[in-house]
């Protein structure tokens, strides 16, 4: 492991194939502003750091308000069950499959109405779309890029405002090395935890493959969000033998031998790291600045004693919760269904080295998640689960274990994690209006906006005249507001996002209306 001298700042798709994650999507639109205090651009690079894939443009606001325009909407969410008790926030998915249907990061409400989403390019996937914190201020962070049909990935990082707009990116600085979707975190310190890889030529016949081959080597990377410059790196191969992995070699599979398959960092109380091997059944302990395992919880050569059910299998998203307890998405089986998958609460005894189950969670309908998921513990107590692949599945549960929301993404899409977050925003995009053919309707566009809570049309036969025609409540990011007959013969239309209060929050440019739909042309 190098561990560089701390430089603080002043102030994602489980192995699954390629074929199963990268549907086609549309390409972006207008290219966003260029961000100051992003990392540095590398070769293929966009001018602020972004990955430019080709024919695209850099993800912001403006480019994702055109495309909520465009009327592309990613998979719907539906809610199979509201209930009392459930905590207050947004839900921020990133769905994926194999339908050939727009997506990247979407943020719906608890009735599944869509409020913001960001279109990825064709061939792209998103993952790990989350509120977190930078600079004492919310931002959002997702990982996009591609896939591999190792389970890993090579894309960057990206942190946007409160107004969408992206304010830094992160990746390895190290050539050979790509940014994996796994994990991207960040740290008070002003860092980010980031998973990378790297191909590595290998003697496999340990485990059953040739003296010549190949094995992907895990690192762990924490990234200066500011200067783009490494302040950890830490190599699983240094530390973690290919005999640990519960793989053995298949000369059928593609790319270098996933031994490990490391997917998922987070940081201990202590400030040390916890790491998670899927492919060892494993839970790791780091030192932050040695790179040493300081434990293994699980797996081949645990440290602890694990008591009845406290062994977890093909594990993902390990997170510090409480004194000495951790609590784990096990998805009890290696990628295929088994066992039903549950959320586990696991409580170390480092005296007398044991493991035990203090709680668990698991679906009323004994889903089994082969791939992806995770858990995240709300302010109220209570347990969001993303259920991962194949169910699609995104829950909420009481402290109790009653199940107080439930939802579903359509058949053959699931979200890599998802997440519940308060977020507000009132973006500096305005919002669109349309009108279609048969001017009978008016459709109200504003991409992100949380605070809107109604609308109001305006119409009339010159740019200068306009007066009230139709009201409508918020129906989600593409809200419908039904015009009546006797507003059907105007010229131009605006449209009003109205506060809870009435208050206009942000207006449309006049639009005219197309002569084709207009009785006056």
């Amino acid at each position: 492991m190098t561990r560089l001298p701390r430089t603080y700042a002043t102030f994602m798709l489980c192995g699954v194939t390629v074929a199963a994650l990268t549907a086609a999507a549309p390409a972006p639109g207008a290219a966003a502003r260029p961000a100051a205090g992003s990392g540095p651009a590398s070769d293929g690079a966009a001018a602020d750091g972004t990955d430019a894939a080709p024919g695209s443009a850099a993800p912001g606001a403006a480019a994702d308000q055109a495309a909520a325009v465009d009327g592309e909407d990613p998979p719907g969410l539906d809610v199979l069950k509201r209930g009392q008790g459930m905590a207050p926030g947004l839900l921020f998915l990133t769905p994926q499959g194999r339908h050939e249907t727009p997506r990247g990061p979407q943020i719906v409400d608890d009735r599944g109405r869509p409020v913001w989403y960001h279109r990825i390019p064709a061939g792209f996937v998103a993952a790990d779309f989350q509120v977190q914190e930078y600079r004492g201020k919310k931002v959002l962070t997702w990982w996009e890029g591609e896939s591999s049909p190792t389970g890993t990935g090579s894309g960057t990082g990206y942190i946007a405002d409160e107004n969408y707009d992206i304010i830094a990116t992160v990746k390895t600085p190290d050539a050979g090395e790509r940014t994996d979707f796994h994990e991207f975190r960040l740290t008070p310190d002003g860092t980010a935890l980031i998973l990378s890889y790297r191909d590595e030529p290998y003697d496999l016949t340990p485990v059953g493959g040739p003296e010549d081959g190949q094995v992907l080597d895990y690192v762990v990377q924490e990234i200066d969000i500011a200067t783009g410059e490494k302040v950890m790196d830490w190599h699983s191969l240094d530390h973690i033998p290919i005999t640990d992995s519960d793989r053995r070699f298949d000369p059928g599979m593609p790319g270098p031998f996933p031994y490990m398959h490391l997917n998922a960092v987070s940081l201990d109380h202590d400030g040390n790291l916890l790491f998670s091997g899927r492919e060892t059944s494993t839970i790791y302990k780091v030192d932050r600045e040695t790179g040493e395992v300081i434990w293994r919880l699980g797996g081949k050569r645990s440290d602890f004693r694990l008591g009845a059910g406290a062994r977890t299998i093909g594990q993902h998203n390990i997170e510090p919760a409480g004194e000495n307890t951790y609590r784990v998405f096990d998805n009890q089986n290696m990628g295929s269904p088994g066992y039903e998958s549950r959320v586990a609460w696991l409580r170390i005894d480092e005296q007398q080295m044991t493991a035990e189950l203090v709680r668990q969670q698991v679906h009323p309908d004994r889903l089994t998640t082969g791939l992806e998921g995770n858990s995240q513990a709300l302010p109220n107590g209570n347990t969001f689960v993303s259920w991962g692949s194949p169910s699609g599945r995104i829950s909420e549960f009481s402290p109790s274990g009653q199940l107080v929301f439930d939802s579903t993404l359509p058949e053959d899409i699931s979200s890599y994690r998802g997440y519940r977050a308060p977020w507000k925003s009132t973006p500096d995009t305005a919002p669109e209006a349309e009108v279609n053919d048969a001017v009978t309707a008016v459709d109200a566009v504003w991409n992100g906006a949380t605070e809107v809570e109604g609308w109001r049309v305006l119409g009339g036969e010159t740019q200068s005249r306009l007066r009230p025609v139709a009201r409508a409540g918020w129906k989600g990011l593409d809200t419908e507001v039904q015009l009546p007959p006797e507003a059907r013969d105007i010229d131009y239309v605006k449209v009003q996002a109205l506060d809870a209060r009435g208050r206009v929050l942000g207006s449309s440019p006049v639009e005219a209306v197309e002569p084709a739909a207009s009785p006056h042309h």
